[in-house]
Order: structure tokens, then C-alpha cells, then sequence
């Protein structure tokens, strides 16, 4: 087998191994697919593993924006991982994950997210479980409830408005200090914004999209930058609770719509994980942002098989930390472990789980530094 970058003239190959991985697309959703890849493919974010002429796996690494604390840093976002059902069971799809990893640090991308079909795989090449997709089911009367203060003005938009949604969640995601967020290029964000059976509205610092999901609401983002449009982008939704009984919506873990409703009793959540990894392990920590109060430093010895490994000290200071090589060993962490620990998995459960190890005298500066409640409203 052969790892090579694919082309355009690959493009009918790849949906055939998607379908055979994934279930089959409407006309119209490979349209936008094709649209969607071809960027990819020009920036060598495609790769395909060859049998001779014969595509046999492959796996895309997608140009995402994730923010951490606030900050937003270049993220590979994993995605169109599929083997030939003839070639399963040989191990090219580690074989095709240790190239992506290797191309993730080679275009510059200091962490990587995916979600997984199957753990096992991902696991061994250093991903861990680190945030979910939070969807919880909600009466539509009690979003209906919320009253706006009327001084919101919302407009419908679409594919011209992609560099607005951009800016918004640049503006949003910052000031709220979110971590795990991500949101696409201008390029990807104007395509979904052209999709017919979604219903979007925009405000000058929040949007909404949502959609009918058989009898109920699908609420697939809902971002706010201030009370006043949370309110009316969340009234908003649940306008239609004359025919739609329910809203599944995607919100963050501590989603402030939840204490805006009038009753709140049992409700259903559902989670669908997602797992992240550090590719390079001194730019990942220094494009992170930090609590401003935080001072001080911490030894941490990183153990990754695919190479990135190392010794470094970490100087925190002022919401953001100075990196450089150190000698001595100091927590000693495999890459699971310090992905994990990245994207705020408390240091008492890395120990338990055997993740991480040694020195235990900076753990509480750690847990500190990178405390964090991981989450992604877009699946990809």
C-alpha cells in the first residue's frame, strides 16, 4: 500500500468507498460534498492509501478554527476515514491515521478532533476522549416562554453572510472563554448556509439554525453574545411550538437557556463524544489561552509513539504560558494522557486511569491552567 495525496479525478472513487462506509448521499448532498473537498485537495488535506491504481482507504483532515479558553487556534479536524470492506482488517486504517498525523503537523495544526466510529483505533495513535455534542430535548412551549425585549432586530440570512457567522463566533467564543468550539472556513460556512431546508436567522452579535426534524425542531447552533439575543434568537426557535411539540437542540454543557426556562425537571441529554490529540506539543500549549490570575510553572514529560515527545517547562503567566525545553523529567504523561489533561480531564482521574504519572507536585497547577468543560456544537 501507498499513501498518496488524492486529486480530483479520485473524487468518484472516494464517494464509492464512502457509501460503502457510510450509507449512500442524495444528488444533491454529493454536489456539496464535491464543493466542500475540493479545497481540501488542493492544500494536500486529502489522502488516499493505493493497492497499485486502486483506492483502498482514506482520510480527510479538515481546516477547522477551535477555541480553548477563549482562544482560537488552527485545528485538523479528522474526518472521511473509510477502508474498502476488502482491505478491513489489515491495519491500514492506523497505517492511513499515523500519515494524517504526520501531514496534520507538516501543515501546521498543533491539535486534532475527530469523532470516532470505533475508539480502539484512535486510541492507540494517541486521541483521547475529551468533550462531546450536548443535545438535550426541550418542550417547545417552555422556549416559547422566553420573552425578548423587542430591541433585537434578526434577519434571515445565507451564503453572503458567511463572513459575518465568522466573526461572530471569533467575537462570542472570546469573550466567553469557550473551549472545544470550532467553526468552519468562510468557503465551507457559505455552502451550509445555502442549504434550502434550513431556517436562519442573524443578529448583530448571535445566529441561529435550526431546522424541522420530523414532528419536532432541530436547533443545530444557537450562538449569543448577550442576553437580549439569546432571548430572541431562543423565542424565536420555539415560535413554532404550535406544531412542533419538542426542540432537540446542540448547547453547550452549561448552555445559559437552560436557566432561562420556566420549569426545569428531568430532562434528556444525550452525548456524542468526540476525541482530541496534540500534534505539537510546545505550539498546542502556547496558542491555548489561560486564566489571567494564574502564575507559576510546571515540569511535564510527554511520551508519543509518532514522535513530538518530550521534556518541556511551562511558564504560565498573565492567560498565557511561555513553553521551553527542560532536562530534568517532571510529570510524566503519554500523549493520551496530556491531550486529555489539555482539554480539562482533571489530573486525579489521569492518575487513576493510569495516564498519567510521577511528580504530583504540579497537579494542581495543572488542573488549574487547562480546567475546561469541552464542547462542540457542530458534528463533521
Amino acid at each position: 500500500m501507498e499513501i498518496r495525496d488524492l486529486t480530483p479525478d479520485h473524487l468518484d472513487d472516494v464517494l464509492d468507498l464512502r457509501r460503502r462506509a457510510f450509507g449512500p448521499l442524495s444528488a444533491s448532498d454529493r454536489d456539496r460534498w464535491r464543493r466542500a473537498v475540493l479545497p481540501a485537495i488542493g492544500e494536500g488535506r486529502y489522502m488516499g492509501a493505493f493497492d497499485g491504481t486502486r483506492l483502498a482507504a482514506t482520510a480527510r483532515l479538515r481546516q477547522f478554527t477551535q477555541w480553548w479558553h477563549g482562544r482560537p487556534q488552527p485545528m485538523a479536524g479528522i474526518a472521511g476515514v473509510t477502508v474498502a470492506p476488502e482491505d478491513r482488517g489489515r491495519g491500514l486504517g492506523s497505517t492511513i491515521m499515523r500519515a494524517v498525523v504526520e501531514r496534520g503537523r507538516a501543515l501546521g495544526d498543533a491539535v486534532s478532533a475527530l469523532y470516532p466510529a470505533t475508539t480502539g483505533i484512535y486510541r492507540s495513535l494517541g486521541y483521547e476522549h475529551a468533550g462531546a455534542q450536548h443535545s438535550v430535548r426541550l418542550p417547545a412551549e417552555l422556549l416559547r416562554q422566553i420573552r425578548p425585549s423587542g430591541q433585537v432586530k434578526l434577519r434571515r440570512m445565507g451564503p453572503g453572510d458567511a463572513g459575518e457567522v465568522v466573526s461572530i463566533l471569533h467575537r462570542v467564543h472570546g469573550a466567553t472563554r469557550a473551549s472545544g468550539p470550532i467553526s468552519w472556513d468562510e468557503h465551507t460556512w457559505s455552502l451550509w448556509l445555502g442549504n434550502e431546508d434550513d431556517f436562519l436567522y442573524v443578529a448583530d452579535d448571535g445566529f441561529v439554525i435550526y431546522r424541522w426534524h420530523g414532528d419536532d425542531m432541530l436547533v443545530d447552533s444557537l450562538v449569543a453574545g448577550s442576553g437580549e439575543t439569546l432571548r430572541a434568537l431562543w423565542s424565536l426557535v420555539g415560535s413554532a411550538s404550535s406544531i412542533a411539540r419538542e426542540v432537540v437542540a446542540h448547547v453547550a454543557p452549561d448552555d445559559p437557556v437552560l436557566w432561562l426556562l420556566r420549569e426545569r425537571t428531568i430532562e434528556q441529554v444525550t452525548q456524542r463524544r468526540w476525541m482530541f490529540r496534540v500534534l505539537d506539543v510546545a505550539a498546542a500549549a502556547e496558542r491555548r489561552g489561560y486564566p489571567a490570575h494564574l502564575a507559576g510553572g510546571a515540569v511535564v514529560t510527554v511520551d508519543d509513539p509518532l514522535g513530538g515527545g518530550g521534556t518541556w517547562r511551562l511558564e504560565f503567566s498573565g492567560g498565557s504560558v511561555a513553553v521551553t525545553p527542560a532536562e530534568q523529567p517532571g510529570v510524566m504523561l503519554s500523549v493520551n494522557g496530556l491531550s486529555a489533561l489539555y482539554a480539562g480531564i482533571p489530573a486525579v482521574t489521569l492518575r487513576l486511569s493510569g495516564l498519567m504519572s510521577g511528580d504530583d507536585r504540579y497537579d494542581e497547577i495543572l488542573d488549574a491552567a487547562f480546567a475546561a468543560r469541552p464542547y462542540m456544537l457542530e458534528d463533521f
